[in-house]
């Protein structure tokens, strides 16, 4: 029994940590630049030396998950897997997962602990009643976990996206303006600024460069990203495109109601600081103020009616 929970502690642990990693630490472009240096020095070895020379993860364990996940995602709707992809695409990925492993992550994490949290309660002589539904409650808990991350996860990708907007349209109006096309002024984009966005528009203009139409390739982006500004922007490029409308005077026209929009929304969190700070004021600071106050004259008073 105690080798029972040492192990699923153990895999509960390893996946809480690997679900974290996968959410928010980057890949590095360095590690990437040794792998691509590995697999170039390894183009003349046998077929043996090659499929030796991968690491552990990418010769057994990812054949493996990739066979469980596709087995797991076969028992779940069609529905479910077609959101999945969607917050996973808004969310920009996460980590090196796809949508049938981070299923399959959610469901490991589901039974592992609720399982590692109920074999401890037995052990414990807890109640066979409450071993059930506190295992019930760890069960749901486990399975929300990587939801509730990619979920943070999306939330803080909109937020960057939302806040590089006017600086983007900026310089893509600067760069129009400058006399390049449109193409050229995301290619200028992807060499002079970093981000969500930026990645996002980098995707578009390698789409165009493959034979997607620029319609399609900004109707795209704006349903990948789900940012509103964003969407009307798209959708703005792309009337201008249809009608023939010079794409600079669009630039200029949403670069300032992006900066308009942003004052507007700065001055909206000014007016609403004061109406939160009342309530750190009402339970924090005023009662402190209060007794210190009020303090010395209640302990006189106790005094002199404490001496009559």
């Amino acid at each position: 029994m105690v080798i029972l929970i040492a192990v699923l502690a153990s895999i509960t642990i390893f996946l809480l940590g690997y679900l974290f990693l996968s959410a928010y630490v980057p890949a590095q472009g360095a590690i990437e630049m040794r792998l691509k240096a590995l697999e170039t020095g390894n183009q003349g070895r046998s077929d043996i030396d090659e499929e030796l020379a991968k690491p552990f993860s990418k010769r057994i364990l990812s054949p493996v998950t990739k066979s469980l996940a596709e087995t797991f995602m076969r028992l779940a709707p069609q529905s479910l897997r077609r959101s999945l992809e969607e917050r996973m695409v808004m969310a920009g990925g996460f980590g090196q997962l796809s949508v049938d492993e981070f299923f399959l992550l959610c469901g490991f994490l589901a039974v592992c602990l609720p399982g590692v949290i109920g074999l401890l309660l037995i052990v414990s002589k807890v109640p066979a009643n409450k071993v059930v539904g506190l295992s019930m409650i760890f069960f749901v808990i486990g399975l929300i976990i990587p939801i509730m991350m990619l979920a943070q996860k999306i939330a803080a990708r909109k937020l960057s996206i939302q806040k590089d907007l006017p600086d983007v349209l900026d310089l893509l109006t600067v760069s129009v303006e400058a006399g390049l096309g449109f193409d050229g002024a995301l290619a200028k984009l992807t060499e002079k600024m970093k981000g969500a966005l930026v990645d996002e528009f980098n995707r578009v203009l390698q789409e165009i460069r493959m034979g997607v139409s620029r319609r399609d390739a900004l109707a795209s982006l704006g349903i990948r990203c789900a940012v509103s500004d964003l969407s009307m922007f798209t959708t703005s490029l792309i009337q201008a495109d249809q009608l023939g409308v010079s794409i600079g005077n669009v630039l200029r026209v949403q670069s300032a109601s992006m900066r308009e929009k942003r004052k507007q929304q700065a001055e909206e969190k000014a007016m609403k600081a004061p109406i939160k700070m009342m309530l750190p004021l009402v339970l924090f600071i005023f009662p402190t103020i209060f007794i210190v106050l009020l303090g010395p004259a209640v302990i006189q008073i106790a005094k002199t009616f404490a001496d009559k």
